[in-house]
């Protein structure tokens, strides 16, 4: 589909923010739930582009962590790199997938993810030191500066041509724009080498 056809996407409304009770079995139980948020809500390009039954936030992260387990890298740490790419998103718990089409500056999306994790890891997690270590993955991720932060970052992008390409074949659509805006920018070179592997497999098919 073309983007000219996709109508402009209607304002997003964030939910409020947690209020603590001060409690913190009953904090840490609302976490749990906000956790479903990412089960249920749909990744936004998918939507935007009319996909049927489009996947979720957490299916995406999912296949990320099991990418993360594949890769024969050892001078990652694979444990890291899987819990990174199981809390990369979770600000989206509160805020939902943010696209650039919607208007909200990068400036803000930061902001507004920010602003989600400190809800999360001190109003509901009291600070914890299990809530620290899901902020301090988030921040890692977000920053981009260590290997492993760089190899999730990748299979981000790889696992988002991967979906794409699964949905060209299950809707017969022409989904380029997403491949154009991943795989190029894939660096890791095994990752690298699986988008090779992706783009070969996807000409051969086309």
């Amino acid at each position: 589909m073309d983007e000219s056809e996709i109508a402009p996407p209607a304002k997003r409304v964030f939910p409020p923010l947690y209020a603590s009770t001060g409690d913190a079995a009953i904090d840490r139980l609302a976490f749990f739930h906000v956790l479903e948020r990412l089960k249920t809500q749909k990744r936004t390009g998918w939507v935007d582009n009319k996909i049927p039954n489009a996947e979720s936030i957490s299916d995406h992260m999912y296949r990320m962590a099991i990418l993360a387990m594949c890769t024969s890298d050892s001078t990652l740490d694979v444990s890291q790199c899987v819990m990174m790419a199981v809390v990369h998103d979770l600000a989206e718990a509160q805020v939902g997938d943010i696209t650039p089409r919607e208007g909200i500056s990068k400036q803000d999306k930061q902001r507004l993810e920010a602003g989600a994790m400190r809800n999360f890891v001190h109003d509901m997690l009291h600070g914890s030191p299990a809530a620290l270590r899901i902020e301090a993955l988030w921040k890692e991720y977000e920053e981009g500066e260590t290997n492993e932060a760089k190899f999730v970052k990748d299979l981000d992008r790889l696992e988002m041509a991967l979906q794409a390409r699964e949905y060209e074949m299950a809707h017969a659509l022409d989904l380029q724009p997403f491949f154009d805006s991943s795989l190029p920018h894939l660096r890791h070179p095994e990752v690298k080498r699986w988008g090779e592997d992706l783009t070969q497999t996807r000409s051969r098919l086309r």
